[in-house]
């Protein structure tokens, strides 16, 4: 009886450019989570305020497609930031069902240390690999990026 989880896995499976790019992330986010959790964030929150700061009045739609996560997960965010007074919804000035949503002061306040951790992990990655390779893996992720939006 064969199955199809008998199937072979490929040997170089965990050597793809895929495989590369998440353990990165893992590691990228594990450490924003590590650097932030001291100034009561979490990295989820960070992309949400730093999102709005750039892109005020963002609807929570808007803002889970920006950030590529379901509408739920942004939501939750949402809520927990506006709880804490970082974020505020505002009426949309056309739509009376659509919320937009803004920093608070607090917000900003809140975002300048966090951007400041981000900005510092970023700073020892560019140290690691120098400003040439580091320009050239921002090249290349743009380019992934671009591939798979076209797919």
């Amino acid at each position: 009886m064969t199955h199809d989880d008998e199937q072979p896995i490929a040997a170089d499976a965990l050597n793809r450019v895929t495989w590369a790019l998440r353990r990165a992330e893992w590691a990228v986010q594990a450490r924003k989570d590590q650097r932030l959790r001291p100034l009561g964030l979490a990295a989820a929150q960070y992309a949400v305020l730093m999102s709005v700061h750039r892109h005020p009045g963002l609807t929570g739609a808007e803002l889970a497609r920006h950030l590529s996560v379901t509408p739920q997960a942004v939501a939750s965010q949402v809520a927990r930031l506006e709880k804490r007074g970082l974020l505020e919804r505002r009426p949309h000035p056309r739509h009376r069902h659509v919320q937009e949503l803004h920093l608070t002061d607090t917000g900003r306040d809140a975002l300048r240390p966090a951007d400041a951790v981000i900005v510092e992990i970023e700073q020892r990655i560019a140290k690691k690999l120098g400003p040439e390779k580091t320009a050239q893996l921002r090249e290349l992720l743009d380019e992934v990026g671009d591939v798979l939006q076209e797919a």
